[in-house]
């Protein structure tokens, strides 16, 4: 039963994340005016599906061993910290989403773990998320500069005489194929937070795990999506086309990267560095500086508060069934 309550609930932290992370892929286009709403997640579901099920074993295993030893805890310990990581992560990722602030799903599932797992008082691998923390720091700084590099390349290629001829074509087909890009690496890195705490518990494949999940993200960018797709679209800054382009490319290589090494990262902090990356071009007073302080503020709190929630959640029910 236990473990069907988990199941639900990893589908739930699925849901939850194609609601707020679906921005990430396409609202630098939908902002740019050059993709539609519906165009954008229709990409969406279909390359995070695929980087999913494809890629998303990498990551799925950090999660599901690296921060708390699940797979050699004992199995009615292991599922009931799954169980509370996955409702702490997930309640907090929805609150964000209501109110339209992208944060990292990869923070609220690793700070929701620990949680649960500090409330057991079980071994927490505090090296591996050290090593975590750091490529959150690293991830904006890294696509933003990656975008910002990029960007001159792009705006040398679109000045060529040949080029310009077909302009408006290319724009459109590169807005598609690096939204497409994006969404793909963005499934194969962050369907680990949905599915990775199933894995520690010995009872679902990783295979498997990263179609559950999959499915369910799916479902979240088409049901709710469009709430933050209003925040990195048209309320950080308004990006040209050709700057959305070296924005999604800088924050596909980088999250790429990240997901061959193993390592969770922010969809979120990357797309959004890349955009501050971006934005300078247009100089620091085209930065929309109120949401930006409002957004770096929540991704901080992100694992500290889904870390209290699966922590205080655990503890009750430890007392509840007189553990």
């Amino acid at each position: 039963m236990i473990f069907i309550f988990t199941l639900l609930f990893s589908f739930y932290m699925g849901w939850s994340m194609g609601a707020n992370d679906a921005a990430n892929c396409v609202g630098a286009d939908i902002g740019s005016g050059v993709m539609k709403v519906r165009e954008g997640i229709i990409i969406t579901i279909f390359f995070s599906f695929l980087g999913a099920i494809l890629l998303g074993s990498n990551v799925i295993k950090t999660i599901g061993k690296g921060v708390v030893p699940l797979d050699i805890l004992p199995y009615d310990v292991a599922i009931l910290i799954s169980l509370t990581a996955l409702f702490g992560a997930s309640t907090w990722v929805t609150i964000a989403t209501y109110k339209k602030i992208p944060v990292s799903t990869s923070h609220s599932i690793v700070g929701a773990v620990a949680g649960a797992g500090l409330a057991f008082s079980t071994p927490i691998y505090w090296y591996k998320i050290v090593q975590i923390v750091i490529c959150w720091i690293l991830t904006p700084v890294g696509s933003a500069i990656i975008s910002f590099l990029i960007f001159p390349i792009i705006k040398f290629i679109f000045s060529l005489k040949p080029v310009k001829k077909i302009e408006k074509q290319l724009v459109i087909i590169f807005i598609y194929l690096t939204s497409a890009y994006l969404a793909f690496s963005w499934g194969a890195n962050d369907v680990a937070n949905a599915t990775g705490v199933l894995i520690g518990t010995g009872r679902i494949t990783p295979k498997l795990a990263s179609l559950i999940g999959a499915i369910a993200i799916a479902i979240g960018v088409s049901t709710w999506g469009y709430k933050v797709i209003e925040t990195v679209g048209f309320n950080i800054i308004r990006l040209s086309p050709l700057m959305t382009i070296a924005a999604e490319i800088g924050s596909s290589l980088n999250v790429h990267l990240y997901t061959h090494l193993g390592i969770p990262v922010s969809t979120s902090h990357s797309i959004v560095g890349a955009i501050w990356g971006i934005g300078l071009y247009q100089g620091i007073k085209a930065i929309n500086l109120k949401i930006a302080k409002e957004i770096i503020l929540t991704w901080a709190i992100t694992p500290l508060f889904s870390g209290i929630i699966s922590y205080v959640v655990t503890k009750l029910i430890l007392i509840f069934i007189g553990g």
